[in-house]
C-alpha cells in the first residue's frame, strides 16, 4: 500500500442525516410474471418510518419515467415482520388471485390481504400472558393452506414446528385449525412442495449447531388429508451444510452442500440414487442463513439456473445444470447479497457497487439488460467524496490470509479545539470496522457510512477476519473454539500493517464494530494496547450470562465458538472480565430492546469502565432493537460517534453536537 491523497473536497462533508436517510432496506424479493400481482415485490424497511417494513411492488409495465410508479397494498399502519429466531425473514407470500399473505410486527399473526384491501387475520390473537407465537418462510401448501415455520416462545422453553394455517381464516377463531406438519428437531426452514403436491423437502438441524454447521434435507409424503408420512434424510447431517431445497421435478430437486469446504450447487435424486455437483468450485453459491426464506438461485424458463457465486462478494451468472457451463451476467452491479426471484427470464435481487447505492434490480437474461427499481440514495454526494475501495490482504491469525477492504480520506480532517497545536503528524486517524455475525462479510459495495468519515479525514478498513463468510468452510471454522483471539489477531495484524504501510501512526487508530463485531472490539481493546479507542454497538461482553439472556437461535452458538461450556474457562477470553486491561477511551451504543444481545451486557461494561475512571459514553436509545430502524437514532449514532472520534484523535466536527463523556474528556 501507499499512503493516499487527500484531495479537499468542493462539497460540505456527507452528513449523518444523508446517512440515515440512505439505510433502507431491501430484501426478500418475489417475481410474479402473469395475472394478479404481476411484476417484482420486495419488503423495504424504512428508517423514515421509523424503520417500518413495507411491502412493495413494480410492475414491468412502461410508465412516463420509464417504468410504472411503486405501489403498496398494505396500509402505512401494518408493518411486514416476522420475529422468528429474532432475526426474521421473509414476511410474505403471494398467493395466485392477488391476494397477499403477511405477518404484522406487533402481533406476529399471519394476515391476508385480498386485491379488494380487505384484510383479515388467519392466525390467533396471541393470549395475554400466554406464549408469543411467530411465524415464518410462508410457502403455499398443495390445498387451501399456507405452509410455514411456526415458533412458540414460552418463559422457560422455545419450540419450532413447521405447522398448516387454513387460508380461509377459520384459524383465527379456533386456534386447534393450525396443524403441525412436522415437530422434534430444534429447528426448520425451507419447506418446499414437489410440483405434484406428493412430497415435502425442508431443512431441520438441532442445537447446538447453526444452520452453516450442520442440517439435514428431509423429505416426506404428503397423505391426502395433508399429513407427512416416511420421513427420511436424503442429505446432510452434524459436518455438512444443506441450503435452499428447490424441486426441478417429482423426482429431482436442487440444493446447495459445503460437503466439499464450499456451498456448491448440486442436483439430487429424490429416492437418494444420485447426487451430482453441477458447477464444483472453490467458490460460495450461498450466504450464512441468519433469516428465514432466502433462495440465492432460481430456475429459468429455459431450464438454466440464474445463481449467486463468488469467492467474497457475490455476482449474477447464470448455470446450465446439464453441461456444467457457468457465465455471469456483466452488469455495473457486481455485488449482490442475499437472495434472487426468478420467472420466465427476469431475475430480480438486491445488488450494489462500489459507486453504485444497493438497489432492487430486474434483469433481463436473454437481452442482459436491467432496470433499476428502488435505491437506498436517490442522490449521490459529489463523487470525490465517495472512497474507492482497494483491498488488502494480510496474514492473520496463524497465517491465515485475511482479507481487508481499505477506504482512504477523501477529504481534510476538521482542525484541532482553539489553541490547541495541529496534530504532530499529517497522518490521518483511521478506523477499523469488525462486522457482525462472526460469519458476515465485509463486500466492496458503496456505503455512505463509511464515506461519512472518509468525507471528514478518516479512513476505514473492512476486515473480513478469521470465520467471515464468502471463504469457504475452512476459513469459517477456523474461528471455532478460537472467538475472540483468532478475530482479534486479525484486526491487530491489519492496525499493524496500516503503520507498516506509513499510512497510519500508532494511537491513532481506532476499532469500531456491532453485535459479534462488539465482541471482537471489546476482546481488542482488553488484549492489546493497538487502539487509541473502541466503540462498540450492542456487543457481546460477557459470556457467563449471555446463553441465558440471549434469544434461543443464538443460545449456544457463543460457548461453540469459545469452544467451551464451562464459565471457569471464560476469564481469558471475556472483555468483561478483562476491562481493568483497558487503556483507552470506549463508546457503547446499546438499544434498550435487543433480544439479541440485551442491554446488560454493554451496561455491565460501562460500570467496569466507570470503576476504572476511563472516558467512555454510553448511549441506549428505547424502542431499538438489534440493529437500529429509526432515522433520528441512526443520525444519532453517526454524530456520536464522529465527536467521540474528535475528542480523542484532537478535531473538532463543527456540525454535531458535543459527546458528553464521563470521567474525562
Amino acid at each position: 500500500m501507499t499512503p493516499p491523497d487527500r484531495p479537499v473536497p468542493a462539497a460540505p462533508p456527507i452528513t449523518a442525516a444523508d446517512v440515515a436517510s440512505a439505510r433502507l432496506h431491501f430484501g426478500f424479493p418475489a417475481v410474479v410474471a402473469d395475472g394478479p400481482g404481476r411484476g417484482v415485490w420486495w419488503q423495504e424497511r424504512r428508517p423514515h418510518e421509523k424503520g417500518r417494513t413495507a411491502l412493495v411492488r413494480r410492475s414491468p409495465d412502461t410508465g412516463p419515467d420509464g417504468h410504472a410508479p411503486a405501489v403498496e397494498p398494505l396500509a402505512p399502519h401494518w408493518d411486514a415482520v416476522t420475529r422468528v429466531h429474532e432475526y426474521g425473514g421473509r414476511s410474505y407470500s403471494l398467493l395466485p388471485d392477488g391476494s397477499v399473505l403477511f405477518v404484522h410486527r406487533s402481533d406476529q399473526r399471519i394476515h391476508r390481504a385480498d386485491p379488494d384491501g380487505t384484510v383479515r387475520p388467519l392466525t390467533p390473537a396471541p393470549s395475554p400472558g400466554g406464549p408469543g407465537v411467530r411465524y415464518a418462510d410462508l410457502t403455499p401448501g398443495p390445498g387451501a393452506e399456507v405452509w410455514c415455520v411456526r415458533e412458540v416462545e414460552g418463559e422457560d422453553v422455545s419450540v419450532r414446528s413447521l405447522a398448516a394455517v387454513p387460508l380461509d381464516g377459520t384459524a383465527a377463531d379456533d386456534p386447534a385449525a393450525v396443524r403441525t406438519l412436522a415437530s422434534g428437531a430444534d429447528f426448520y426452514a425451507c419447506p418446499a412442495v414437489s410440483p405434484d403436491g406428493g412430497t415435502l423437502a425442508y431443512l431441520a438441524w438441532d442445537h447446538p449447531r447453526m444452520p452453516w454447521d450442520g442440517t439435514e434435507l428431509r423429505l416426506a409424503r404428503i397423505g391426502p388429508d395433508g399429513a407427512l408420512t416416511g420421513t427420511r434424510v436424503l442429505r446432510g447431517g452434524p459436518a455438512e451444510s444443506v441450503l435452499a431445497p428447490l424441486w426441478r421435478d417429482d423426482g429431482s430437486l436442487y440444493a446447495i452442500s459445503d460437503a466439499s469446504g464450499w456451498w456448491n450447487l448440486w442436483l439430487l435424486a429424490a429416492d437418494g440414487s444420485t447426487a451430482r455437483a453441477l458447477f464444483p468450485a472453490e467458490e460460495e453459491f450461498a450466504e450464512p442463513p441468519w433469516q428465514l426464506g432466502d433462495r440465492p438461485y432460481g430456475v429459468l424458463a429455459d431450464g438454466r439456473l440464474a445463481v449467486l457465486h463468488g469467492r467474497g462478494p457475490l455476482r449474477l451468472g447464470v448455470l446450465d445444470p446439464d453441461t456444467g457451463t457457468l457465465r455471469d451476467v456483466e452488469l455495473p452491479y457486481d455485488c449482490w447479497s442475499g437472495g434472487i426471484a426468478v420467472a420466465g427470464t427476469t431475475v430480480a435481487g438486491i445488488a450494489d457497487g462500489p459507486r453504485l447505492p444497493r438497489s432492487v434490480l430486474a434483469v433481463d437474461i436473454v437481452s442482459g439488460g436491467y432496470r433499476v427499481l428502488a435505491r437506498q440514495a436517490d442522490r449521490l454526494p459529489p463523487a470525490a467524496l465517495l472512497p474507492e475501495p482497494s483491498e488488502l490482504v494480510v496474514r492473520g491469525a496463524s497465517g491465515t490470509p485475511v482479507s481487508a477492504y481499505v477506504y482512504a480520506p477523501t477529504g481534510p480532517l476538521p482542525p484541532p479545539p482553539d489553541g490547541a497545536p495541529p496534530a504532530a503528524s499529517a497522518k490521518p486517524p483511521w478506523v477499523l470496522w469488525a462486522h457482525g455475525g462472526p460469519t458476515g462479510f465485509a463486500g466492496p459495495g458503496l456505503d455512505l457510512g463509511k464515506a461519512y468519515f472518509t468525507s471528514r479525514g478518516i479512513g476505514v478498513v473492512d476486515v473480513n477476519y478469521t470465520g467471515s463468510s464468502g471463504f469457504g468452510r475452512r476459513h469459517r471454522d477456523r474461528l471455532r473454539g478460537r472467538w475472540g483471539a483468532a478475530d482479534v489477531e486479525d484486526v491487530v495484524a491489519v492496525a499493524r500493517e496500516l503503520v507498516g504501510a506509513g499510512l497510519a501512526d500508532p494511537g491513532r487508530i481506532a476499532v469500531r464494530g456491532g453485535s459479534a463485531g462488539g465482541w471482537t472490539v471489546l476482546a481488542a481493546i482488553t488484549a492489546y494496547d493497538v487502539f487509541g479507542a473502541g466503540v462498540s454497538y450492542f456487543g457481546v461482553s460477557s459470556l457467563r450470562t449471555l446463553g441465558a439472556e440471549t434469544h434461543a437461535f443464538e443460545s449456544r452458538y457463543a460457548y461453540e465458538l469459545v469452544g467451551s461450556y464451562d464459565p471457569a474457562e471464560y476469564a481469558d477470553r471475556e472483555p468483561l472480565e478483562r476491562a481493568d486491561r483497558i487503556r483507552c477511551p470506549v463508546l457503547l451504543i446499546q438499544g434498550l430492546e435487543d433480544p439479541v444481545v440485551p442491554p446488560a451486557q454493554s451496561l455491565r461494561f460501562a460500570e467496569a469502565l466507570a470503576d476504572r475512571g476511563l472516558p467512555y459514553a454510553y448511549l441506549p436509545f428505547p424502542g431499538e432493537s438489534h440493529g437500529f430502524r429509526d432515522r433520528a437514532n441512526i443520525a444519532a449514532c453517526y454524530e456520536a460517534e464522529l465527536s467521540f472520534y474528535g475528542q480523542v484523535f484532537g478535531f473538532v466536527p463543527a456540525d454535531v453536537p458535543r459527546l458528553p463523556l464521563v470521567n474525562g474528556d
